[in-house]
């Protein structure tokens, strides 16, 4: 990972137009080949960034950015399509790069693993018919805890937590896109299941047409009858 902290601005065209004035900035470019703008605020979300595949070109400034004061020009092409990031340059406070090897990934803490086995193991919990295809199955940006399929054969993405809040369904949401432009998979719907689910979260998820499925753990584990309960 490549660090650089610089002067610049930064101007994007695609599918919309956006101008990022002159200001000191982050800009991370990954070993995916993506290049991400960050300012100091924001949380973690970038201002602008262009995701992969794409191809970062340096060139030289032409005379009426080098009297604006530009030292050198970043152009990111994204291979697929026309949209173009371009980061003009006009003074580097820092410039590093960092070896970080191969994540693990997220590692989920031990509830949460052992909801993901309880439930591919009673998979009916999402409903009658539903058949599982698979655990921590595979996308772009991340594993799916759950791949299912519904009593008409359609794909059930589900996304399992402890404590569901917004991150969560935002998560499965980013999962979802990239999934239904899969030809092999779409449609395919969510299902955000978790011991305890927020009420934020819930309307998020309800608002996106994600079903919300709240999870008895005792009862899965088999220490809790709930069905003879009399409250």
């Amino acid at each position: 990972m490549r660090l650089v902290i610089a002067q610049c601005s930064v101007d994007y065209a695609g599918r919309l137009s956006a101008h990022l004035p002159l200001a000191t900035r982050l800009l991370m470019l990954k070993s995916d080949g993506s290049v991400l703008v960050h300012s100091d605020g924001g949380s973690y979300k970038p201002l602008n960034w262009m995701s992969p595949p794409c191809t970062l070109t340096v060139l030289e400034p032409d005379d009426a950015q080098t009297e604006a004061g530009v030292t050198e020009v970043w152009r990111v092409s994204q291979a697929k399509t026309a949209d173009m990031l371009v980061v003009s340059i006009h003074h580097v406070l820092h410039d590093s790069a960092h070896e970080l090897g191969i994540d693990p990934g997220l590692q989920k803490d031990g509830v949460e693993a052992h909801l993901q086995k309880l439930l591919a193991e009673q998979i009916e919990l999402l409903g009658e018919g539903h058949t599982l295809v698979r655990r921590e199955y595979m996308t772009a940006i991340g594993p799916v805890d759950i791949l299912a399929r519904d009593a008409n054969g359609s794909s059930v993405a589900v996304e399992l937590k402890r404590r569901g809040d917004i991150d969560g369904v935002e998560q499965l949401t980013r999962y979802l896109e990239l999934m239904n432009r899969d030809p092999h998979l779409a449609p395919v719907t969510g299902v955000f299941a978790a011991q305890e689910i927020k009420p934020q979260a819930r309307t998020l998820a309800e608002d996106r047409g994600i079903r919300c499925l709240v999870l008895d753990y005792d009862a899965m584990r088999g220490l809790d009858d709930s069905g003879s309960r009399l409250f």
